[in-house]
């Protein structure tokens, strides 16, 4: 049931009669609602908008988006029992920080979408990849109080505001990665080393007990992570994803020193951890920081970060041919995307491919030629 009523009264400053146009309509839920307008024509565009709602199965309770941005959001990132605990403590610095101070306050219901790209340009002006961040998690939350029928329509709606474009990560030679091992400490050589070469994370470097180490096959099972957590120290979790859970072959120039590495620094209990801290824990984040930090700087790479060897290893890896999704398989990546950011190692391979067939061809390498034994240098044909 939906009407429109005409309602006249006396201003109680001028006296004079004062018309006004009272739209009613009955919701969803069999309430009804009423709205006033000085004007009929807004009266009807209002009521024929919620009546096609209801009809058309859309129709939102009001009041339901009446809840503070700070009161719903606080509850749902609360209930979040999913996140890991680095995933937790960012989530809970972004809100602090730039999110609740601009929302928090007001209802769902009016946030706009101009208040929030006014935000976002504040932010991405001065540190975009945190305005990214920022931006993600905003717009995941305006996203569930929609599937949950609070709001009709989220106000995140700028495109291509969640995409970080950070800038390309440095990568170090081999030159100046000896220089860096022969730097530390003789118990932390074989972090760096698994970093570069194998490709792992920081997290997953430290998370590494010995019976992930299958010295006969000359592999590392990657099945857990000692990552750092805001306020919390450092706490023990699962991969950061899915297909962060692998098994990596080490190279054999390492398999020396994890050999070496196991017989000094390891006790002999399958739970022994790779890098012990002493406390029965892992050795600190914050340890293996210090450690390269010193390494670094003797290698003259001060701009070269712990995770930069990983990095630095894929690239190595994709100069080598390896695939896009062979990538994926060694560094954990759970979506091309990560992967293709290495693929441009492959301009350089592609250079000496050039030259290679250019050498061929003036005749400094031998020519192949197909026999029933398949391809045999010209030469050695009788």
């Amino acid at each position: 049931m939906a009407h429109i009523q005409k309602k006249v009264t006396l201003s109680k400053r001028s006296g004079k009669k004062v018309t006004r146009w009272q739209a009613r309509y009955r919701g969803s839920d069999g309430r009804e609602r009423t709205k006033r307008f000085d004007r009929k024509v807004d009266a009807e565009a209002w009521l024929n908008l919620r009546s096609s709602e209801v009809s058309m199965g859309t129709w939102i309770d009001p009041r339901s988006g009446l809840t503070t941005f700070g009161e719903y959001a606080t509850k749902l990132l609360a209930d979040r029992s999913d996140l890991r605990p680095t995933t937790q403590a960012k989530y809970e610095w972004l809100m602090k920080k730039y999110v609740m101070p601009e929302f928090g306050l007001i209802p769902l219901s009016r946030v706009t979408p101009q208040q929030v790209r006014s935000w976002f340009s504040q932010i991405q002006s001065s540190k975009p990849s945190t305005a990214a961040g920022a931006y993600r998690l905003l717009a995941s939350i305006f996203n569930t109080a929609v599937s949950e029928e609070r709001i009709p329509k989220s106000p995140c709606r700028l495109k291509g505001a969640s995409s970080e474009r950070a800038a390309e990560r440095p990568t170090i030679t081999v030159a100046e990665l000896k220089v860096a091992i022969a730097a530390a400490p003789d118990q932390y050589r074989l972090a760096i080393e698994l970093a570069a070469w194998c490709q792992l994370r920081r997290g997953e470097v430290l998370g590494l007990q010995r019976q992930d180490i299958n010295l006969l096959h000359g592999s590392i099972s990657v099945r857990r992570t000692w990552t750092q957590v805001a306020k919390e120290g450092s706490a023990l979790g699962p991969p950061k994803t899915e297909a962060g859970s692998r098994t990596v072959s080490v190279p054999t120039h390492v398999l020396k020193s994890l050999e070496s590495h196991l017989e000094r620094f390891v006790d002999h209990q399958r739970e022994a951890w790779l890098f012990d801290g002493r406390t029965g824990n892992p050795t600190s984040p914050r340890t293996i920081d210090r450690v390269w930090v010193h390494a670094r700087t003797v290698a003259e790479r001060p701009d070269v970060h712990f995770h930069d060897l990983r990095h630095s290893g894929l690239t190595w890896t994709a100069m080598s041919g390896a695939s896009a999704a062979e990538l994926m398989l060694r560094a954990g990546h759970k979506s091309p995307t990560a992967a293709m950011r290495y693929q441009h190692a492959t301009t350089d391979r592609d250079r000496a491919i050039a030259d290679a067939l250019s050498d061929l061809a003036i005749g400094t390498v031998p020519q192949l030629v197909r026999t029933d034994r398949g391809q045999e240098p010209a030469s050695e044909i009788a």
